[in-house]
């Protein structure tokens, strides 16, 4: 992936973006707000449907034969990405503060989120084994203060790829640390002007694999050139909802 060209993409989409329409540009960013919500807890077993979710949080309405768990998941996931939002129009660095907060909205109703695990834990089928509590609080440490200088080292892409893969890595948190990952990545591409990005949940596998890759190798590239994909798809997305819409007697007269 050309990271350069990329970059230059990116200016452009932030170029034409006034020029979408508006009611085009909202209803666009709702869907993905959906369809990222459903992708990122069915990744963790939520079984919810893609309609079921935007049942859920579009129009209110409770969802039967499905645990309680798994409403409050969407709905929690909805409410954080939001509140990303709000933080990156604030122009707020990410930090350990905004994390947890993060975390503590994925959590809301299931259990008390924000707080590090003093436990050790197990990702099943994965050889990559979290650090134990101890190590592990070290390794978060690092990792906030890495946040500043790692953006002077990589380019945009690769820093977000870093914040989820690394994050992850630590595992910090009991429960919620992917859907916690996957936002603070989609925080770092929104704090530089890219779209956030859904990795949908068929792609589960390659995705599973690029973090491992990570994880247990210390490679990047996969990951990062996996995640400059869908950035690259969600900008010409955003290009072609800019593009001058021809009338049926344009059209016509071709």
């Amino acid at each position: 992936m050309n990271y350069q060209e990329l970059v230059e993409k990116r200016d452009r989409y932030q170029a034409e973006r006034t020029s979408i329409p508006e009611y085009t540009l909202q209803s666009y960013e709702q869907a993905f707000e959906i369809e990222y919500t459903h992708n990122s807890t069915a990744i963790e077993g939520n079984t919810l449907t893609l309609i079921e979710t935007k049942v859920l949080l579009e129009d209110g309405i409770s969802v039967g034969g499905k645990h309680l768990r798994e409403l409050y998941e969407a709905v929690n996931h909805r409410n954080a990405y939001r509140y990303v939002k709000e933080c990156i129009e604030k122009g707020m660095p990410l930090d350990e503060k905004i994390i947890k907060d993060i975390h503590a909205m994925l959590m809301d109703h299931i259990f008390v989120g924000g707080i590090y695990r003093n436990v050790d834990v197990y990702i099943s089928g994965a050889q990559h084994t979290p650090p134990s509590p101890g190590e592990m609080y070290h390794q978060v440490k690092d990792f906030y203060s890495d946040l500043t200088w790692k953006g002077k080292e990589l380019n945009p892409i690769e820093l977000a790829a870093w914040t989820h893969a690394e994050f992850v890595r630590i595992h910090p948190f009991l429960d919620g640390n992917g859907r916690a990952s996957r936002l603070i990545m989609n925080y770092q591409l929104l704090a530089n002007g890219f779209p956030a990005v859904s990795i949908a949940k068929e792609n589960r596998l390659e995705y599973f694999n690029t973090l491992e890759a990570y994880a247990v190798e210390g490679n990047l590239s996969p990951f990062a050139d996996m995640i400059a994909g869908l950035v690259e798809q969600q900008i010409d997305r955003y290009l072609e909802m800019a593009a001058p819409q021809q009338s049926p007697e344009q059209s016509q007269t071709m």
